[in-house]
């Protein structure tokens, strides 16, 4: 298989990995077969000790209601440009680099970005370029614009900030494929992104499975324990009962 042409708008050595890691087989259809998962995904992240590791859809709104998304994460981390932003805009010095993001994605990936707070770390084009890619969508802890034409496009974007300052003459990217910071959350390229409408959790690329298998028994308890109240049984007997459901 040819090297992958780079667009050299970042440096080849700030780029950590050229490739996500894939997570195991069937776990992202199995995450998505759960429905609206963060809570309980978030739930299970707790009883396995890993610590905080969810943001809520009121720090990071989906600007497509009612989308589910699963994937793993394609990392970059943007810092503000230093100068003058006006000097860089007539001299068109744009040190963004989710383009190259973009290049090295493969199907299913998500665009996982520590942004900058106040001005757009993706507009439309990128979204547009993200979803050609076959990107699953974008989390991004800073702002972003042109949402209505990433809805048009049907490209998922979960962000901190919407608005219209553009990023191009204000950002510079400075690694892809590294750590990065979502939030309270550190997040490694190829951990798992499973986002809804209540919110973004990420879990760690090592314990995909076991996170996944937690999950469903955790979930067929809830539903057992949502039948039970179809039925009528007592709430006492509700609140007591296990349904089956074990510690992780």
């Amino acid at each position: 298989m040819a090297e992958r042409r780079l667009t050299g708008r970042i440096a080849a050595e700030r780029i950590r990995l050229f490739k996500v890691p894939s997570p195991p087989a069937g776990t992202v259809e199995g995450f998505l077969a759960l429905g609206d998962a963060s809570g309980v995904v978030s739930d299970v992240l707790d009883e396995l000790g890993l610590g905080t590791s969810a943001v809520g859809a009121s720090d990071l709104r989906p600007t497509l209601p009612g989308t589910r998304m699963v994937g793993p994460a394609l990392t970059l981390r943007n810092v503000l440009q230093r100068g003058d932003p006006m000097a860089a805009a007539r001299a068109k010095v744009n040190r963004m680099a989710e383009f190259e993001a973009h290049n090295l994605a493969r199907a299913g990936d998500v665009l996982v970005i520590q942004g900058v707070s106040g001005v757009s770390n993706m507009g439309g084009i990128s979204a547009l370029t993200g979803k050609r890619q076959g990107e699953a969508g974008a989390i991004v802890w800073g702002g972003v614009r042109d949402v209505a034409h990433s809805r048009e496009v049907g490209y998922p974007v979960w962000a901190r900030e919407l608005t219209p300052v553009t990023g191009k003459w204000r950002l510079e990217t400075v690694e892809i494929n590294g750590p990065v910071q979502i939030g309270q959350v550190r997040v490694e390229p190829g951990d798992l992104v499973v986002a809804d409408e209540t919110g973004v959790c990420f879990v760690p690329q090592g314990r995909i499975e076991e996170v996944l298998e937690l999950c469903r028994r955790k979930t067929q308890a809830e539903d057992e324990r949502c039948a039970a109240i179809d039925r009528g049984v007592p709430v006492p007997d509700i609140a007591n009962a296990n349904y089956g459901e074990k510690p992780a």
